[in-house]
């Protein structure tokens, strides 16, 4: 027979209770970014990971359905991504045409056309949602 006795150790699993309910209100939403905050540091693969994972992805819901972002204003993008890029208004002469015409669409006197937009979408990465919209 076996010279030596074998301990056995039952471990029984800690149990985790989630308290989570869907965002309905601002209120919920508050309260679920406060919740967020305090199990941001879970470690993946474990029950506070779990819960911050079903969490985020909650308050990801909420915030797409309730949080409406404005496109910015086209020209204000424009000279924001110039700025970004270190361009100046004969950077765009290419993709608007004369400097003077350049100086037109960011004063604002001339209105974006359909062939402007494309090239400026193009040259600076701004989208053409965005580049479309009223001023």
């Amino acid at each position: 027979m076996w010279g030596h006795i074998v301990n056995t150790i039952k471990l029984t699993p800690k149990l985790y209770k989630m308290n989570i309910s869907p965002i309905k209100s601002e209120k919920n939403y508050r309260a679920a970014l406060k919740k967020l905050e305090h199990l941001f540091d879970a470690k993946k693969g474990t029950p506070e990971g779990d819960e911050l994972e079903i969490l985020s992805i909650l308050i990801e819901k909420y915030e797409d359905d309730q949080i409406k972002i404005d496109f910015p204003d086209p020209i204000e993008a424009i000279k924001f991504r110039m700025e970004q890029m270190g361009y100046t208004q004969s950077d765009l002469v290419g993709c608007i045409g004369y400097k003077s015409r350049v100086s037109e669409i960011l004063h604002k006197k001339r209105k974006l056309n359909l062939d402007m937009i494309r090239a400026l979408s193009k040259k600076l990465n701004i989208s053409t949602e965005v580049l479309v919209q009223q001023y």
